[in-house]
């Protein structure tokens, strides 16, 4: 009993906050034409007001995000051309890292390179999760597939590790310059500014929600090794 009742306190911990996520930005996707501009254009014009002239605001199917290399706020299709207080919200939380990157915030700077380092340790940590029981069955030590799964774990949570790091950065980039952006210029229409505050958090917790869905992935692999 003390291990399912381990077992699903464990996987609430690790669904709940990308169900809470995913659930905030889609409740607040409708209606689909509240606002009369699109986040596309709301994120080009609170660049513009940034002096950010040359960062683009382009469409992407990877997921909301300001790249601080190639200096570009992308948007997936619905928040770039949808009129929603998600569309509008999410725009301005990814222009809130574009002026980070402006003025050089330092937690922005770390992030940047623990995403570069993270990426390709991730695919590592996949690439041997998926050869471990082929390793086990060859050598017929569970040991070595063991050491294996090890491997696997450490990288794999290396991801999560970087988003629960710099989630503070994701929180200043919503309610240090997105929120007050959309307040000082009075984009939000009367009565939004609770749910806005909604989005923002979620928008925040985006990354950290996603990345220990990983965790999922990995005791999966876990339980193949065991059989």
């Amino acid at each position: 009993m003390f291990y399912l009742i381990l077992v699903i306190t464990i996987t609430v911990l690790i669904v709940g906050p990308s169900y809470w996520v995913k659930h905030t930005l889609a409740k607040y996707s409708h209606p689909e034409d509240r606002y009369p501009g699109t986040g596309g254009e709301l994120a080009r014009i609170l660049l513009d007001w940034a002096n950010l002239q040359a960062v683009k605001v382009e469409v992407t199917e990877h997921g909301d995000h300001y790249d601080p290399i190639e200096k570009a706020v992308r948007l997936t299709a619905d928040k770039f051309n949808g009129k929603s207080l998600t569309a509008i919200t999410v725009a301005a939380h990814e222009v809130g890292h574009a002026i980070q990157d402006r003025d050089g915030y330092l937690p922005l700077k770390l992030r940047t390179r623990l995403v570069a380092i993270a990426a390709p340790t991730e695919k590592l940590g996949a690439a041997i999760l998926m050869i471990a029981p082929v390793i086990t069955i060859i050598t017929k030590a569970p040991s070595a597939g063991a050491l294996f799964l090890l491997g696997g774990l450490l990288t794999l949570g290396a991801a999560t590790v970087v988003h629960l790091v710099t989630l503070p950065m994701e929180l200043h980039a919503s309610f240090a310059r997105a929120l007050p952006m959309l307040e000082q210029g009075k984009y939000l229409i009367q009565g939004d500014e609770p749910h806005a505050r909604k989005i923002l958090r979620a928008a925040a917790w985006t990354y950290v929600s996603a990345s220990l869905m990983t965790l999922l992935n990995i005791g999966r692999w876990w339980a193949i090794l065991r059989r």
